[in-house]
């Protein structure tokens, strides 16, 4: 999973400003100390007073298979996406197969269940499958475009483990929703079971957030890593 941070305009005190202009008004751009601001965004996030943390703004690279880019899609409110056309452009070879040490087996009933380790049998087929089928279906598409079949026809027979990049931006309220459902961290107040290759994105996704925005971060966290 490839995850880059194209621009971003997005500090803490983009947070704190926002909310100090109803008491204030433009003077709410007026430097308070660190510690009244970690205060602030604290209380922004307990009480959920989330529409000061949507005055920020990421824009990501990201290339993933397909099926993670459908989940992302999924989060609507705050995001903007632009994805690679199958119907404009010739799609690249490259398809994912799980690592050895992601789990096989669904274990438990739809809302309580875990995902645990699969045997050497299951590991090897899912493995040797995968890049048969996927061999396969590119060798299909190159001859449907050989053909002059359309691309968007072609593209048709390919499964949806091929890869695809997209531009995501967001703002710091939708990428926190967007992170409390897709990781899983022990410290969240409401649990989430996300598929695992759609969190190998989330993670990077974080680890910026965290660096641009390590107070806000810090009260996410804090808080049971329950959007504002």
């Amino acid at each position: 999973m490839t995850v880059h941070l194209i621009k971003y305009a997005a500090e803490d005190t983009d947070v704190t400003f926002a909310a100090r202009v109803s008491t204030l008004g433009g003077e709410s751009r007026l430097n308070e100390t660190p510690e009244k601001d970690a205060g602030l965004i604290n209380y922004l996030m307990r009480d959920r007073h989330g529409s000061p943390f949507e005055h920020t703004s990421f824009t990501f690279y990201i290339e993933a298979p397909i099926f993670v880019v459908r989940e992302f899609m999924r989060h609507r409110a705050g995001w903007s996406y632009n994805e690679e056309s199958g119907r404009y452009k010739e799609l690249e070879p490259v398809f994912y197969t799980p690592a050895d040490g992601r789990p096989l087996r669904q274990i438990g009933k739809a809302g309580k269940y875990k995902f645990v380790d699969g045997d050497y049998m299951q590991k090897r087929t899912v493995s040797g499958d995968i890049e048969r089928i996927s061999t396969e279906a590119y060798s299909t598409y190159k001859r449907l475009l050989d053909l002059d079949v359309a691309r968007e026809v072609s593209r048709m027979v390919l499964p949806v483990n091929i890869y695809s990049s997209f531009y995501a931006t967001c703002n710091a309220r939708s990428l926190m929703h967007f992170l409390s459902l897709r990781t899983q961290d022990e410290t969240s107040k409401f649990p989430s079971f996300p598929q695992r290759e759609i969190e190998m994105v989330a993670e990077q996704m974080e680890d910026f957030f965290h660096f641009h925005m390590p107070e806000t971060w810090r009260a996410f966290q804090r808080n049971g890593r329950v959007a504002p």
